[in-house]
């Protein structure tokens, strides 16, 4: 299966996270979130891997700019909803064809993650 990196192309941590990987030699296709937004569908996969709380980036500006009501009552299909209509409200990098989802970059995660690698 390819590797997929999803992100913002001019974000550190996934500026980071393909640093990393082409260090490594690791192949991988990177899928812009702003050129391109994900679909529901493929958020519900994801939030169906991980859960919304792991997906939804509660930390950055986008968010803490949504009205209290947005910002209450999260369930999955309200963050799948928010995520599909700010697309940066989605932590960065998702890695597809990994194993299992990654969402984040940690260095010490990716070393076990890719253990075939030097």
């Amino acid at each position: 299966m390819t590797i997929t990196v999803y992100g913002i192309a001019n974000c550190d941590t996934v500026k980071k996270a393909r640093k990393w990987l082409d260090a490594r030699g690791v192949g991988y296709d990177f899928h812009d979130y702003k050129k391109s937004p994900p679909s529901a569908d493929l958020l519900q996969g994801w939030v169906d891997a991980v859960g919304h709380e792991v997906l939804l980036n509660k930390r950055g500006t986008t968010f803490r700019k949504l009205s209290d009501a947005d910002k209450a009552d999260i369930d999955d299909a309200k963050a799948i909803r928010l995520m599909v209509d700010n697309p940066s409200m989605i932590k960065r990098p998702v890695v597809t064809g990994a194993g299992d989802l990654i969402v984040g970059f940690d260095e010490a995660e990716w070393e076990q993650r890719f253990p075939i690698l030097p």
